[in-house]
């Protein structure tokens, strides 16, 4: 079975374009491609109340939710905001995602 198509991958920098925390920057942590989600450090906090397990105390637990695939757009550190991308394919076959705008690679990590 082929997994989907994302256009983010796990440690890109991206922006969340849409909801409560619109205009927010972070890196992604997971993939949830069942879902078509991604977890984004820092953002869409929320608490949890966790019942005690062995040695581990509960009580409320903030951690980070997944965010819809369509809500978040890679960011570039050059243009400073949030864009498309495309891939340019070199001579010997290999793809590199780059910025449209200023043409800024992202695979360089």
């Amino acid at each position: 079975m082929l997994g989907k198509k994302l256009h983010v991958k796990k440690g890109d920098t991206v922006m969340v374009i849409t909801g409560k925390d619109k205009d927010k920057t972070g890196k992604i942590l997971r993939l949830v491609p069942k879902k078509d989600g991604v977890l984004v450090e820092g953002l869409n906090v929320v608490k949890r109340h966790t019942r005690a397990k062995g040695n581990e105390a509960g009580g409320i637990v903030e951690k980070e939710a997944p965010l819809h695939i369509s809500n978040v757009m890679v960011y570039c550190g050059k243009c400073k905001k949030a864009v498309r991308t495309r891939i340019s394919v070199h001579e010997d076959g290999t793809k590199e995602r780059l910025c449209t705008k200023c043409g800024e690679s992202f695979d360089n990590n």
